[in-house]
């Protein structure tokens, strides 16, 4: 039976995946900030410990004594503004951290699956398809495409799972998400300013956990990009969004980017062409509506 560690076992995105594997012929492993938080059900189905990915050797030795065959590294820093504000914590996370876990994987040979995104690109030509080249505009797209650079260099069996926009519900992750934010506020009867200038294809978290699960079972190399297929503006989703909540639209009002004056430059047009994950992988993402069925229905 193959053990696969994931990393960020915290974070939307890790809980997923644990939830997907929980069942699967694999043992488990996790790590995460702090204390285990997956929802109790899953408990005892697989072993967690809490490591700062940040600490070289408190990592290598945990990937070491585990031995996983395969490791998903989901764990980042992923506020884009975070990032553009705290330059350095940003870096040791993204980049020197994953160095750290791509070393520990050299020694037992392990698979890698490293997750990213769509913000390694400049947002000047999307749907953007896996060969294109990145050229990212912000500090955080600057860090995952190092960290790619770095998995791609490896020597390891490697496969990058690029994303966009990922929205679901982890009631213990402690982080909210776009379909969070515009739930909360419409429900607090509070007004929320969302831009009509980027576009993106969002993804629904359990959509790209099942992705990579299926990067895994396939034992597929290379790179993967893993979203919805419709092409959204944030002002749309929370349209959208507000439209199945059944709250109310008028609280929401269009913005631009420069308007709403963020740290960090955002790409404006990403999106993902996905037809070589449906081709290669079998992967069929649900539509914006069906994922949040499957969230709220």
């Amino acid at each position: 039976m193959e053990k696969i560690l994931v990393t960020g076992a915290n974070g939307l995105l890790g809980q997923s995946i644990i939830r997907q594997l929980s069942g699967k012929n694999y043992k488990v492993v996790a790590t995460g900030r702090g204390p285990d938080r997956i929802d109790g059900k899953f408990k005892g189905g697989y072993f967690y410990e809490a490591i700062d990915i940040t600490d070289g050797p408190a990592i290598e030795k945990f990937i070491l004594d585990q031995r996983p065959d395969i490791i998903v590294h989901a764990a980042a820093m992923t506020q884009v503004d975070q990032c553009e504000l705290n330059k350095q914590d940003c870096y040791n996370i993204n980049v020197t951290a994953t160095r750290f876990i791509i070393d520990a994987a050299k020694a037992i040979n392990a698979r890698f699956v490293f997750v990213s995104t769509d913000f390694v690109f400049d947002g000047n030509n999307g749907p953007y398809t896996e060969g294109d080249e990145p050229a990212p505009v912000n500090y955080y797209g600057s860090t995952k495409m190092v960290a790619e650079k770095a998995v791609m260099e490896s020597g390891l069996n490697w496969a990058i799972a690029r994303t966009i926009l990922v929205y679901g519900v982890a009631p213990t992750s402690g982080r909210s998400n776009i379909i969070g934010f515009v739930k909360d506020n419409l429900e607090a009867k509070k007004p929320i300013r969302m831009v009509t200038d980027q576009v993106r294809t969002p993804t629904f978290v359990d959509d790209l956990a099942a992705g990579i699960l299926l990067i895994i079972e396939k034992k597929k190399q290379g790179i993967y990009h893993l979203s919805g297929e419709e092409v959204m503006t944030p002002y749309d989703i929370a349209i959208e969004a507000a439209k199945y909540f059944g709250l109310n639209q008028e609280l929401i009002s269009r913005s631009t980017s420069e308007e709403i004056k963020q740290p960090a430059v955002r790409p404006v047009k990403t999106g993902f062409n996905i037809s070589k994950a449906k081709k290669e992988l079998g992967y069929q993402p649900k539509s914006f509506r069906e994922g949040l069925e499957a969230l709220f229905g």
